[in-house]
């Protein structure tokens, strides 16, 4: 599919997974124009994930070229559940959705959101855009705000976030009493003399195979969710972290006491943010009143601190030992968008999600604990 976006803007559909693998250098070299692109937004996570969850026939990326250049992306895919839609590549384990978009220049940007939109709505004659996980502020954003079809807008995950500041800051930022627990917990870990290492490309597949073993060990009989457990989200995850590492996108880090790898950590990487993606550690951290969150987050906290980053993610969820840092919680939003001969089919998928959206939160106040029986179940069927 070809369509004009202006004098020199030309829109292209993406429908052949070779051709997006050869998207490479001018996918990250668009992503590094792009002021409010995330780590899921990255060329090795979305290929990755590709090959490991994608179905062949149903890749659906929209590119926008200015001269030649790419200005805009939208990487989607069509799936038919339960109606057909045009839904993000990377979904499910990706904490951040979003297109991709030169800002680099105001004016230039608003034509190729344009353009942008023209292409999507070329791609979805017949299915509904479903936007999840979209940050505030991110392109997916502009492009909603300029769409001149059927539109819905509704609350997703929370994230939550903290300022990029070494872990002493951090900490004097808490009430005093808090602060001091804080502090007794980090002497407690330097009197382990606990040391975090770097892995470089070469070992991150065992490195990687021993993170996964150890997350399986920490939440064992506790609810792990299952995806982690499963053959393709390993091979993604050392697919995608091998080619991050070596491009300075994503950081491993092995813990290791007494020389015993005893935990270990993946840190997601963009110009603005840092952001732990999944850690295992070993249960016999406890029995040394290791807390195995604080150790992380200093790890993090300092490490965005000293590479300039601006923000520490701490990702989708709202557990209670994140809450203790005092984050600033940052809701994610799910964006609709379809041409307006399908706004009705928009308006049912919107009232759909909207009564599972309440049903979810229904059962999870009368039935606290639900989730947690559901998760046990996915777990015993992905170790079976």
């Amino acid at each position: 599919m070809t369509a004009a976006g202006g004098a020199d803007l030309a829109v292209t559909l993406c429908r052949d997974e070779r051709a997006f693998a050869r998207l490479r250098p001018e996918w990250d070299d668009l992503q590094r124009r792009c002021s409010t692109a995330t780590p899921f937004q990255r060329h090795a996570w979305l290929e990755s994930w590709w090959q490991s969850y994608g179905t062949r026939g149903r890749l659906r990326i929209v590119l926008v070229r200015r001269a030649g250049q790419l200005v805009a992306a939208a990487p989607l895919m069509l799936v038919h559940r339960p109606m057909p839609l045009l839904v993000a590549i990377g979904g499910g384990i990706s904490d951040y959705a979003d297109v991709l978009l030169d800002d680099t220049d105001e004016l230039s940007a608003g034509e190729a959101v344009d353009a942008l939109a023209r292409g999507l709505r070329r791609a979805a004659r017949h299915a509904v855009i479903d936007l999840r996980e979209v940050r505030p502020g991110a392109a997916a954003q502009r492009l909603y705000a300029r769409w001149t079809g059927a539109r819905h807008r509704r609350a997703d995950s929370v994230c939550l976030e903290l300022p990029a500041m070494p872990m002493d800051e951090l900490v004097k930022r808490l009430p005093t009493a808090r602060a001091q627990r804080v502090r007794a917990k980090l002497r407690r870990i330097d009197a382990q003399a606990i040391e975090g290492v770097s892995v470089g490309e070469q070992r991150v597949p065992e490195a990687v195979g021993h993170l996964l073993r150890l997350h399986e060990l920490q939440w064992r009989g506790r609810g792990v969710t299952a995806e982690h457990l499963r053959p393709r989200f390993a091979e993604h995850l050392v697919r995608a972290t091998r080619r991050m590492v070596r491009d300075g996108e994503a950081a491993l880090t092995e813990y290791r006491m007494d020389g015993e790898v005893v935990a270990a950590s993946i840190t997601l990487l963009s110009d603005e943010l840092t952001g732990g993606y999944l850690y295992g550690a070993h249960p016999r951290l406890r029995e040394h009143k290791v807390d195995v969150a604080t150790m992380l987050l200093r790890h993090e906290a300092d490490f965005a601190a000293r590479t300039g980053r601006r923000v520490v993610s701490l990702l989708r969820g709202a557990e209670p030992y994140k809450n203790h840092w005092r984050p600033e919680a940052v809701a994610n939003q799910r964006l609709m968008l379809a041409p307006r001969a399908l706004a009705p089919v928009l308006h049912l998928h919107a009232t759909r999600a909207d009564w599972r959206a309440r049903a979810s939160k229904t059962v999870a106040r009368r039935v606290p604990h639900a989730r947690a029986w559901r998760a046990r179940a996915r777990a015993w069927r992905a170790r079976a």
